[in-house]
């Protein structure tokens, strides 16, 4: 079975399994996204979703991050890990919308990597859940998943990006990589993937070679 069909099967079954396969993080608009999903490096959604709240009431936009007191800020998200680079990032960040961006962010891909913090997968997910534009987000769980199916032998994030992007069609791929995520958590784990219950294991390299 060839990749992009591997892809369709997946999708049908997935679509059934996961039908409603969302972003995790909670946010209002794209800057909220934004910023929790720089958090979320190294850390679970769940625990960025404890902090964000009082986060966003101190700091609500660019302007109030940009002028914000560093210290202040790596308190309010001390608990996620890697504090001072992320306060750092953030503060940067807010900085650059606001003297470059109008205090917007932007919507492409070129423009969101000039932002302090913000690589493909930050980049990718924005674009996707607030701009309605495709991409793959390869978090852990997806790169795991695509590997263990067979669509890639990339272990790099941006490798395998471009890998699924072959294969995966534009309409399917942020709904797929947010399934991936949910599998990855239910089934699919790291250390002990369930592979008994797996919904998709035909279609899979890694319990066809058990």
């Amino acid at each position: 079975m060839d990749k992009k069909t591997k892809v369709k099967k997946i999708r049908e079954v997935f679509d059934s399994v996961y039908q409603d396969a969302d972003c995790t993080l909670d946010y209002k608009d794209a800057f909220h996204l934004l910023v929790a999903t720089q958090l979320a490096a190294q850390c679970t959604d769940a625990r960025v979703n404890l902090v964000t709240p009082a986060l966003f009431k101190r700091f609500p936009d660019p302007a109030a991050f940009a002028g914000a007191d560093i210290g202040e800020l790596e308190e309010l998200i001390r608990s996620t890990g890697f504090y001072h680079n992320k306060a750092r990032n953030l503060k940067a960040c807010g900085a650059v919308l606001c003297a470059e961006f109008g205090g917007k962010v932007p919507d492409t891909m070129e423009e969101l990597l000039r932002l302090p913090g913000v690589g493909r997968k930050t980049a990718n997910l924005v674009l996707g859940d607030i701009f309605g534009k495709p991409g793959i987000v390869v978090d852990t769980h997806a790169g795991r998943i695509a590997r263990r199916i067979g669509l890639t032998k990339n272990q790099n994030p941006t490798k395998v990006e471009f890998d699924l992007l072959k294969i995966v069609p534009k309409d399917y791929q942020t709904r797929f990589c947010h399934q991936l995520v949910l599998h990855g958590r239910a089934v699919c784990r790291a250390q002990s993937p369930n592979c008994s219950t797996c919904p998709i294991k035909e279609y899979c390299d890694y319990f066809r070679s058990k």
